[in-house]
């Protein structure tokens, strides 16, 4: 995904309702969150070698068992 254009980020800030500059920084922490979670939930599938879920495929006694909240600190905040 690469840079949007302008029309993608006025339905993004219309989506949103983004009215001041912390609306659309509060956006962009959820956002980034959001996509953060993903990268790692892949990275735990890479790592695992099969998808969360999907049994067929497993070839490892390494299961997943349980996961635990974290707090990732950026730019965005907590």
């Amino acid at each position: 995904m690469g840079p949007w254009d302008k029309q993608q980020l006025r339905a993004f800030i219309k989506e949103n309702n983004l009215v001041t500059a912390q609306d659309a920084q509060n956006a962009l922490k959820d956002l980034f969150a959001e996509t953060l979670q993903e990268m790692l939930e892949a990275e735990m599938d890479q790592h695992l070698g099969y998808e969360k879920h999907v049994v067929k495929s497993k070839q490892t006694t390494n299961s997943r068992n349980g996961k635990r909240k974290k707090k990732i600190t950026s730019e965005y905040g907590e």
